[in-house]
């Protein structure tokens, strides 16, 4: 099993539940048994009388967690050409219903995001109550290379987002260090990396029967006075109106060709970002610029329930096994798209990426707005 779970007892019978992805040589990749024991720990933990409070962290020292594993889906989409295969009707649908499960936690919740933080890792830690960043943190959407989209509630958070930040995250696969994700409201405190244990020693010290959430926010203030020296400089932040004033654009195709006339910017993050985005799948980029149009009048639920009928249909689509073919199996990082120019995806192709691909009840029915 790669993921553990332990009680380390507090105060007055209380006991602080610490999971941890346990997958180092993945970057901590969520498979679909770690998503189904996470959910099963986690309901159990939520219903539990003793237990206080809930951290969930990734071993290692490079990644809390680099993402979903995309390998089996795509090998599972091969069995199944032109249709969502089984595997992801239950891959997607049990990894978002555990999204949501953090996003709606009854008790505090304290995701520990050191390392690299990337698309289901995202998933996990923007639910969190409290969302810890350190030195090492490295945030991003990466889907835009591998022809899927900012998925697990990405619709949520990106729309969020100041401005077109969103957006150019989305298309870029930029990555946002501990400062930005702090100013854009993707994490609460900044922390080092080396100060874990002391955090957790600090949990079980706190009464949880009497003021508990002063006594949790007086041992952050502490531990973060402790690191402001250590935090990073801003990145994106100070380049947000320039990204604002390139993105006010009209449709997918001018935002694509407004970050393709960076690629030779005298700006090295910009001219990185431009040459992701060059390198990446256009169908995406269409399917971000609708998905975050659409999200902005949705709920929480209605974000998942969106996301799951995109997620399905990209599997019914080339895109998405072509991206993960050259990038994570062959890895001569050549994708061969379908669609390799925005401007010629039919809009029945992208409408078609909204469409239901069940039958029935949508299987995320359930999930609370």
């Amino acid at each position: 099993m790669h993921v553990q779970f332990e009680e380390r007892p507090s105060l007055h019978g209380f006991s602080i539940g610490i999971a941890t992805l346990n997958s180092e040589k993945s970057l901590n990749a969520l498979s679909l048994p770690m998503i189904e024991a996470l959910a099963k720990q986690l309901n159990a933990w939520a219903d539990a009388a003793h237990i206080s409070a809930v951290v969930l962290r990734g071993a290692g020292s490079k990644a809390f967690c680099a993402g979903g594993d995309v390998v089996d889906l795509v090998k599972a989409c091969h069995q199944h050409p032109g249709e969502a295969p089984p595997l992801a009707e239950r891959f997607f649908a049990d990894e978002y219903r555990l999204d949501h499960a953090i996003h709606t936690y009854p008790k505090p919740f304290i995701c520990w995001a050191h390392g690299y933080v990337m698309g289901g890792g995202m998933g996990l830690m923007q639910g969190a109550g409290v969302r810890i960043v350190t030195p090492s943190t490295r945030l991003a959407m990466p889907e835009i290379s591998i022809g899927l989209f900012p998925d697990v509630g990405g619709s949520w958070f990106l729309t969020r987002l100041p401005g077109q930040l969103g957006l150019f995250l989305a298309l870029t696969a930029a990555h946002v260090n501990a400062s930005d994700a702090l100013g854009l409201g993707l994490a609460d405190r900044f922390l080092l990396d080396e100060q874990q244990e002391a955090l957790l020693a600090g949990l079980v010290q706190i009464n949880w029967q009497e003021r508990s959430q002063e006594q949790l926010l007086s041992l952050l203030q502490a531990l973060e006075h402790e690191a402001q020296a250590q935090r990073p400089d801003p990145q994106w932040l100070p380049r947000q109106a320039q990204i604002n004033q390139w993105l006010d654009v009209a449709d997918a195709s001018a935002a694509w060709q407004a970050i393709s006339d960076l690629h030779d910017h005298s700006d090295a993050l910009l001219a990185r970002a431009s040459k992701t985005l060059r390198g990446g799948c256009p169908l995406t980029a269409a399917l971000v610029w609708e998905q975050i149009r659409r999200a902005r009048h949705l709920s929480l639920g209605g974000v998942f329930r969106m996301e799951y009928a995109m997620a399905l249909n990209c599997c019914r689509h080339p895109e998405f096994a072509e991206g993960v073919r050259a990038r994570l199996i062959d890895k001569d990082q050549q994708p061969a798209w379908h669609w390799p120019n925005i401007a010629d995806i039919p809009q029945a192709v992208i409408e078609a990426h909204f469409a239901a691909a069940w039958q029935g009840t949508h299987p995320l029915h359930d999930l609370t707005p």
